[in-house]
């Protein structure tokens, strides 16, 4: 087996997970670098940086590393996947330099435009549909003195001003109830606490523990902190995703520790029992297969 070194301490939980199952599948089929790079298209230097941690390796070379050692594809890209979004988080600018002068495609990093998709609230226009109240208007000279003429201008300006507002105010309570889940049918909806938008930021401070509430909806298990079924959790990692974690291992039977969102030694020792019990690798590392044995 290949003596690895030791990956950067920099380097994000999801993507080191994602480099040391890649690691695992090199060792297993025995093929040195040079004889990965004359079975695929990527240079023994280019495998070289992807399983140093040096950079990100293409979904192409996971893909044909998956083929190569005859192991599960889907389950490679996917891990693949969350790591491209940790990697380009950091590297906002990863797309370009040096990767590209090798000639070597880089991962895009589109993902994060999908929150564009918000703008729709232009639609405060719809309020003008109550336009049909401008009729009334006309009945206000037949009730006005002889010789005195009421302005209407005025009136009806005022009325369509506050029509206007009123189904602004009604769009923005119906987006606000749409965001946080309000209104909906309550089937599958599970507080989410980590994420984006509106959530609060995990902060955690000494001592501090959090409540677990679990329950099954649709067949899985949700403690109220998180519906991930991805997130990558080593060592050292923290969150809403870790919290929710340490619920569902109290649930499941194996104690955590303090559940303070902090994957610890203890934390680290409860996964690997239940990984054990489902018949999973023994790393102590939260993947997708961890997730689906937890929420069960």
């Amino acid at each position: 087996m290949s003596r690895w070194k030791g990956l950067p301490e920099s380097l994000d939980h999801r993507v080191r997970y994602l480099i040391v199952q890649l690691r695992r599948l090199k060792d297993h089929s025995g093929l040195s670098l040079a004889a990965l790079a004359a079975r695929t298209s990527y240079s023994k230097s280019s495998w070289e940086r992807y399983l140093n941690g040096k950079k990100l390796p293409p979904r192409d070379a996971v893909e044909a590393l998956a083929r190569i050692c005859e192991a599960d594809a889907t389950r490679l890209l996917a891990l693949h996947e969350v790591a491209a979004q940790a990697w380009h988080a950091e590297r906002p600018q990863a797309g370009t330099g040096a990767g590209e002068e090798r000639g070597e495609a880089a991962v895009p990093a589109g993902p994060a435009v999908t929150a564009v998709p918000a703008v729709p609230t232009a639609p405060a226009a719809p309020a003008a549909p109550a336009a049909p109240a401008v009729p009334a208007a006309p009945e206000v000279p037949t009730a006005a003195p002889a010789g005195r003429q009421v302005p209407l201008r005025p009136l009806v300006l005022g009325a369509l001003a506050v029509l206007v507002m009123a189904g602004a105010a009604l769009l923005v309570a119906r987006l606000w109830e749409d965001a946080s889940g309000i209104g909906s049918s309550g089937e599958d909806v599970v507080p989410v606490i980590s994420g984006t938008g509106a959530a609060p930021t995990f902060t955690h401070r000494p001592g501090e523990t959090f409540p677990c509430s679990v329950q099954r909806r649709a067949g899985a298990l949700y403690a109220g902190h998180s519906r991930t079924g991805t997130a990558i959790l080593d060592r050292g990692a923290t969150g809403w995703d870790v919290v929710e974690a340490q619920c569902l291992l109290h649930r499941q039977g194996y104690d955590p520790g303090v559940v303070d969102g902090i994957v610890g030694g203890k934390t680290l020792r409860a996964v690997k029992r239940l990984q054990a019990r489902a018949g999973l690798p023994t790393d102590g590392i939260v993947g997708p297969d961890t997730w689906k044995a937890l929420r069960r």
